[in-house]
């Protein structure tokens, strides 16, 4: 019989302005809460969302990761009959020697989230990049975060490198555990846009990212008029 389930996610994102990282888990204190995790169990959930973020874990590199964090918490997850489903990007764009827009970073992140499996072989849920769509959009449509670009094909190249990097990621992770199981979250809201070209073409945007992700974009794919620069 199908039994509802309880499910969390502790907001965790790292965004980067500029060359500053805003870390959401550090500026609400939960890095230094252990007895967050005893709550979250006495709320009944049995499924939680966890961060292993790239940023911090990872900053300088795979080879110089700090596990110190994750070491204490995922452990700690399970002792409390919690699984975790791991995510490695929150709305970030990656360590300082890549963004969201160079060709290297789906194969920099597939780096990472292998050096993940290896460590935590037992993990099987994934989500390894969340809301591609969004953070693309942020990030190289809207420019509010880095790399601050305002562009269609910043855009597009943002939102592919991210879907090729979450290929990438299940696959690494799959070498090492071929149960782990991808778990994709994006924004997929309906909206409404009738006033200007302009609006429409965003519009157009919206559900791009699991159709890319799933392989069902090519070339021959009708685009979106570009917007006027």
């Amino acid at each position: 019989m199908n039994r509802l389930e309880l499910w969390g996610g502790i907001e965790c994102t790292i965004n980067r302005v500029g060359d500053r990282f805003y870390n959401q888990t550090a500026l609400s204190g939960h890095d230094h809460r252990r007895a967050d995790i005893e709550q979250i169990a006495c709320l009944g959930i049995r499924t939680l969302r966890y961060p292993v973020l790239w940023e911090s874990t990872a900053p300088q590199g795979v080879a110089n990761a700090d596990w110190r964090l994750a070491d204490e918490r995922l452990p700690l997850l399970r002792e409390h009959g919690i699984t975790p489903i791991v995510g490695l990007l929150h709305h970030g764009s990656g360590p300082l020697f890549t963004s969201l827009v160079d060709p290297g970073f789906p194969r920099h992140f597939a780096e990472y989230a292998g050096a993940v499996a290896a460590r935590f072989p037992w993990i099987c849920h994934y989500t390894p990049i969340n809301e591609p769509l969004t953070t693309a959009r942020f990030s190289a449509l809207y420019g509010h975060w880095y790399p601050h670009r305002r562009d269609d094909r910043s855009f597009v190249r943002a939102l592919l490198n991210q879907c090729t990097a979450t290929v990438l990621a299940m696959g690494a992770i799959r070498k090492i555990n071929p149960d782990a199981q991808l778990i994709q979250t994006d924004d997929l809201g309906k909206t409404f846009a009738e006033a200007t070209p302009d609006e429409k073409d965003r519009v157009s945007h919206r559900g791009r990212a699991f159709r890319a992700l799933l392989g069902h974009l090519a070339p021959t794919h009708p685009n979106p008029t570009p917007s006027p620069s």
